[in-house]
C-alpha cells in the first residue's frame, strides 16, 4: 500500500510574493495539506510547531535566499524533503543549493502543475523510506550494542559461578570435615542458583522480545495474590514482611503475563537488595485502577540506589552496586515488558533507606 493512500502530503511553501502563495494553495489544495509562509522567519516558526513532509522554497527572496533558508532547515529540521523553486537557470545556484541546502529537487518557474504533483508525491514516498531507514539503522546500532553486552555478560556471568563450583568441588574432594563439606555444598548450591537465575532471565528476555500481546481482563487481587504466593517462601526465609493491597472497582484489560513478568523482576530485586542488619525488612505492593489506567507501586526499605546510578538501572546487564549478585537483566526485562504495554515506569530511591518503583499502565 502506498503512503499517499494513508494521508495527504503536508507541504510547506515559502515565497515572498503573496500572489504566488495564493496561486499555489488554489492549485494544489485538493492534492496536499498546505502551509504557507511569506518569510523565512515565519516558515521556521511553522517548522517548530509541525513537521511537513516536503518544503518548497522560492530561491530569490529579500533578506534570506532559499538556499540560506534550507541551510538553516537542514541543521534544525533534517527530515522534510527540500525543493528549490526558481525562475533563474543559474547553475551556480543549483550547485550551491545541492552543497549547502542538500535539496531533494530543483524546479524552474513558472512551474508546471504535474511536475509539482510528481515531485511532492515522490518526495512524500521518499520521506517515509528515508526516515524508516534511519529508524532501522538506529535499532541496528542498539542491537549491536546489546549483542556486545550480551556476549560479555554471558561469558562472565556463566563462567564465574562455574569456576566457583569447580574450585569448591576441588576443596570438597580434599575435605573429610563434615562442617566444611556442608559449607562447601551450600556454596555450590548458591552458585547453581545464580546460574539458574541467569538462564531464567535470558529466557524471559527472549519471550518478551519475541512474544505477541494477549489482552485479557485482569483482576489485580488475583494477580498480586499469585505473585505474593510465588515469593512467600523466599521472603520469609530472609525475614522480609511482604504485603499487597488492591483498589479496583473498574474493568481493566491488558496482557497479565507481561505485567507479571515486570512486577516479578521488581519483587525479586526488592528481596535481593535488602539491608542485612535491618530488623524490620518489608516489601509493599499496591495496585490502584483509576479509569483507563492502573498505578502499581513496588516499594521496599532495602539498600536503595545511589542517585549517580539511577539513570542507568534499566540498561541491559547494568549493575548499580559492586555488591550486586543479580544477572543485570531483571530491571531491563521489567522495562522492556512495560514498553510493550505502552506503560511508564518511575523510580524514587534513597541510598540506605529504600526504593519505590511506580508503574502506570493503560488499559487496552
Amino acid at each position: 500500500m502506498k503512503t499517499e493512500n494513508l494521508q495527504k502530503p503536508l507541504v510547506l511553501y515559502l515565497d515572498d510574493e503573496r500572489n504566488n502563495l495564493i496561486s499555489f494553495k488554489a492549485m494544489f489544495r485538493l492534492d496536499f495539506d498546505i502551509k504557507l509562509a511569506s518569510s523565512a522567519e515565519e516558515a521556521l516558526k511553522m517548522l517548530s510547531e509541525c513537521e511537513p513532509h516536503v518544503i518548497i522554497s522560492d530561491y530569490r527572496m529579500p533578506f534570506v535566499s532559499g538556499i540560506e533558508f534550507f541551510e538553516k532547515v537542514k541543521e534544525r529540521y533534517p527530515k522534510p524533503l527540500r525543493v528549490l523553486l526558481t525562475a533563474y537557470g543559474d547553475m551556480n545556484a543549483l550547485t550551491e543549493a545541492i552543497n549547502k541546502g542538500n535539496i531533494y529537487r530543483y524546479i524552474k518557474k513558472p512551474w508546471v502543475e504535474q511536475e509539482i504533483r510528481d515531485v511532492v508525491r515522490d518526495g512524500f514516498e521518499f520521506y517515509f523510506t528515508k526516515n524508516e531507514l534511519a529508524i532501522r539503522n538506529k535499532e541496528l546500532v542498539e542491537a549491536h550494542k546489546d549483542l556486545d553486552r550480551f556476549v560479555y555478560s554471558v561469558s562472565h556471568d556463566l563462567r564465574s559461578p562455574l569456576m566457583g563450583i569447580l574450585a569448591i568441588s576441588n576443596l570438597l574432594s580434599k575435605s573429610n570435615n563434615f562442617n566444611e563439606i556442608k559449607e562447601y555444598t551450600e556454596l555450590i548450591s548458591k552458585n547453581v542458583g545464580r546460574l539458574d537465575e541467569f538462564i531464567h532471565n535470558l529466557l524471559e528476555y527472549y519471550k518478551i522480545k519475541r512474544g505477541e500481546l494477549t489482552i485479557k481482563q485482569i483482576d489485580f487481587n488475583e494477580l498480586l495474590a499469585t505473585l505474593a504466593e510465588m515469593y512467600e517462601s523466599d521472603a520469609k526465609s530472609k525475614n522480609i514482611h511482604m504485603t499487597y493491597e488492591v483498589e479496583q472497582d473498574e474493568e481493566f484489560n491488558n496482557d497479565p503475563l507481561v505485567i507479571i513478568v515486570a512486577i516479578q523482576n521488581l519483587i525479586s530485586n526488592a528481596i535481593k537488595y535488602q539491608r542485612e542488619n535491618n530488623p524490620d525488612k518489608w516489601i509493599r505492593i499496591k495496585a490502584i485502577v483509576e479509569g483507563s489506567l492502573v498505578r502499581i507501586v513496588v516499594e521496599d526499605n532495602g539498600i536503595g540506589i545511589d542517585p549517580e546510578y539511577q539513570p542507568r538501572i534499566f540498561e541491559m546487564f547494568y549493575r548499580a552496586t559492586a555488591a550486586a549478585m543479580g544477572s543485570g537483566i531483571g530491571l531491563y526485562n521489567a522495562k522492556h515488558a512495560l514498553d510493550k504495554l505502552g506503560a511508564e515506569i518511575k523510580v524514587h530511591s534513597v541510598l540506605h533507606e529504600g526504593t519505590k518503583f511506580e508503574i502506570i499502565i493503560p488499559s487496552k
